[in-house]
């Protein structure tokens, strides 16, 4: 592979033009299919094997009328200081909200509040709620109909009710991109820049980060309407494209500025550098493709789409990191080099003055630099660093085993949103379970009966505030039986009063065969987090064990790639374990303005196993491989070390830098949500990258030597040699050339 990749590279370094006006018309080709395909599809979420899906199946045939998924608004109306909502005065506040609400745009239907229909009176006749249902689901509702809406509120407010909103149809203020992106971007410039110590270096990877982000979220907007890809699927391809992305290319430019410093020709160094870093790069991505694909295993439509469409934009990155990129620099084959390296490479001769600081620098960039040191203080002292390091991470860990798992309500929205506002006050005046209902089918050619029957021994349920009368469909086959739980919609009660109620609805079926099922937004988020737990450990294994044999074959070796799973296993422990110690039990609450403790997102852990597995293995790949080059060339197992993190530790460095930044802007949003997301993925990659790859790791190579590359000699006759750190291809230019390579002159005149 590194021959095959050694050529394209110097292809793309001699054809630079060709290359990238290809990329050129692909990147404009993709943009123009986006810009004329239809309309991305509406977000749809199922969840095929569970019981709550099982009863929207059957309400979608049943009740085809009452199942159109049109989004909601349900409006919150209080008389302040203890008023009586049902005042002829107040009375008249409230219907002349209704009569807004009704003539609003987009609006389907409004409920009554005096007569039900969908509203209903608090038992203190001090609130009243009213639900709108509109024509069009949550994402096609139009700035008017939110504008309307809004107006709705101030009216009410101006009228002396107290006014809120909550429901899919009201529209969301935060914004999860944007400024955070924008800080990211803004800080990896700074960091490339510091690490190449060129402008031209330092934006090659943020220009061919965002081309590769471009086609990638092009691509999935041009095919989205075939495939059924929604508008959202592009955040997750978003992210990890933008991280991959400067990664691979930052790897890629290091590594040619390498190559120039060991006085290759500039297209030789272009083809060294796609045929060594580039080969990392194509089994690091693999890696991040395996994590993304295998969500399939968790079999939630939604995140599948997700991580194919991640997946894509991976690749992409792939494609643009070994064709691109040395077309890039064939263009700027000096400049991007520091300036203070460019003069001795352009082939005019020196003065005297500028050779003895050429020649100073030379014998600088000779010294062991911070990340050649480092790597010999933990030689010096593998079983202290290893111990200590281990031990912190298992103690960052430990709240990770009290993990509460649930999913984003209004509940959990920030205390000053209007949706927030709408939940509190609907706990205060009809109870904690009136934001979580649950709904119950009952199919049976005696639905009304059989209904009853089922109204009855709910009722007698434990944890169970009320249950309303029973709606039957035309056919009179089909059941609805409304159930209100005493506690909240993410508390451990309802949980238990879910798995009750199904329990009992057993029972039932048992005694007299009606089909039972309960459903609800409350019931659906339990399963969905029920189906993310039994997925979890299958999805970590086949993750796990793909890429364990896919590094078997990078670093032919059994321990290599063993040690880098239970490291990654160890790292991302730990971050769950201060999301946890942070968002659920509330430490330092205050510093990343977490507004109250909640359980943490039920997408999480499988989230960040794919997201921070993809990364680990990047920086797995970019540091060990340079340790495994210089082994196979014949270097000292313990020297091996040094010199990966002496070429290698500076890009790890600024990459995982660069990524902390990256995710570390999302801490900055308003929601605790997405507080949370930026929060787990920043400290992830900072205990993966500073302390399991760049401590622990060259703390075990020290301790296992030479065994660290130790492979069977059967499994070494059978795994194919990728020649990932090119080996044979070295033997191959060094034989063609009849001169070995070491024993060129490091500063030659370089041809144009």
């Amino acid at each position: 592979m590194a021959t095959i990749l050694y050529k394209l590279g110097r292809f793309a370094f001699r054809r630079r033009g060709l290359m990238a006006l290809l990329w050129v018309l692909i990147f404009g080709g993709v943009g123009f299919a986006a810009s004329s395909a239809p309309t991305p599809p509406a977000d749809t979420f199922s969840m095929p094997g569970t019981e709550s899906q099982k009863a929207y199946d059957l309400l979608e045939d049943k009740f085809p009328d009452a199942s159109a998924d049109g989004a909601t608004a349900r409006v919150v109306l209080r008389v302040p200081g203890g008023g009586n909502i049902t005042d002829a005065g107040e009375k008249a506040k409230v219907n002349k909200v209704v009569a807004e609400l009704r003539k609003s745009p987009q609006v389907a239907s409004v409920g009554d509040p005096y007569a039900g229909g969908g509203a209903a009176v608090s038992k203190d006749q001090s609130t009243v709620y009213v639900s709108a249902t509109y024509k069009v689901v949550q994402t096609k509702v139009n700035d008017k109909a939110h504008d309307a809406l809004d107006k709705t509120l101030e009216n009410a407010r101006k009228s002396g009710l107290k006014a809120e909103a909550g429901g899919d149809a009201v529209k969301i203020e935060q914004s999860v991109g944007g400024s955070s992106e924008a800080i990211g971007i803004a800080v990896s410039a700074v960091v490339l820049i510091l690490t190449f110590g060129s402008m031209i270096a330092a934006g090659m990877p943020l220009l061919t980060a965002l081309v590769g982000v471009g086609v990638g979220i092009s691509g999935i907007t041009a095919i989205g309407s075939t495939v059924g890809l929604s508008s959202t699927t592009t955040t997750l391809a978003m992210m990890i494209g933008l991280a991959v992305g400067i990664d691979y290319a930052l790897f890629i430019v290091s590594r040619y500025r390498s190559e120039i410093a060991e006085g290759r020709e500039r297209h030789d160094a272009a083809g060294r550098a796609v045929g060594t870093a580039g080969t990392a790069v194509v089994f690091a991505g693999l890696t991040v493709i395996i994590a993304l694909v295998g969500l399939a295993v968790v079999n939630i439509p939604m995140l599948t789409k997700m991580g194919m469409a991640a997946a894509g934009t991976v690749a992409i990155a792939v494609f643009i990191a070994i064709t691109l990129v040395p077309a890039l620099l064939g263009f700027a084959p000096i400049k991007v080099l520091a300036r203070k390296d460019r003069a001795r490479y352009k082939g005019k001769p020196l003065s005297e003055k500028k050779q003895r600081k050429a020649e100073a620098r030379a014998l600088k960039q000779q010294q062991p630099n911070l990340g050649a040191r480092w790597a010999r203080f933990i030689l010096r002292h593998p079983v202290a660093v290893l111990l200590l390091a281990v031990v912190g991470l298992g103690a960052v860990a430990v709240p990770a085993a009290s993990m509460k798992l649930g999913l984003p309500s209004e509940g959990t929205m920030a205390p000053d949103t209007t949706q927030r506002k709408a939940y509190d006050m609907m706990s205060q005046s009809f109870g904690k379970g009136f934001n979580g209902p649950l709904m119950v089918t009952i199919e049976d050619k005696n639905a009304k009966t059989e209904a009853e029957d089922v109204r009855k021994r709910f009722e007698r349920t434990a944890g169970v505030e009320s249950v309303g009368p029973a709606t039957l469909n035309k056919a009179g086959d089909t059941a609805i039986v409304n159930v209100v739980p005493k506690a909240g919609p993410a508390e451990d009660a309802t949980k238990d009063l879910v798995k009750s109620l199904r329990g009992t609805a057993k029972d039932i079926k048992a005694d007299s065969g009606p089909e039972i099922l309960l459903t609800g937004q409350t019931a659906m988020f339990i399963d969905f987090s029920k189906t993310l737990d039994d997925a979890l450990l299958p999805y970590l294994g086949t993750v796990v064990g793909l890429a364990f044999l896919l590094l078997m074959l990078v670093f032919r070796s059994i321990l290599v790639p063993l040690k880098a799973a239970l490291g990654f296993l160890l790292s991302v422990a730990a971050a769950l374990g201060a999301v946890v110690a942070v968002f659920q039990w509330g430490w330092l609450a205050d510093i990343f303005g977490v507004d109250q403790p909640s359980p943490i997102m039920s997408t999480m852990p499988i989230f960040m196993i794919g997201v921070v597995f993809g990364l680990a293995m990047d920086y797995e790949v970019f540091l060990v491989t340079r340790m495994r080059e210089a082994f196979v060339h014949g270097v000292e197992p313990r020297e091996s070390v040094v010199t990966g993190f002496r070429y290698g530790g500076r890009v790890v460095t600024a990459a995982a830098i660069i990524m902390i930044s990256v995710f570390s802007g999302f801490i900055m949003e308003e929601n605790d949500l997405v507080k949370m997301i930026g929060f787990g993925l920043a400290v992830a990659v900072l205990f993966d990258a500073f302390i399991v790859r760049m401590t622990i790791v060259p703390a075990l190579f020290a301790l296992l030597g030479k065994a660290a590359w130790w492979l069977p000699k059967w499994l070494d006759w059978l795994l194919p040699n990728m020649d990932v750190e090119g080996e044979k291809l070295s033997r191959r230019l060094a034989a063609k050339e009849q001169v070995p390579p070491q024993q060129r002159h490091p500063q030659p005149q370089y041809r144009g």
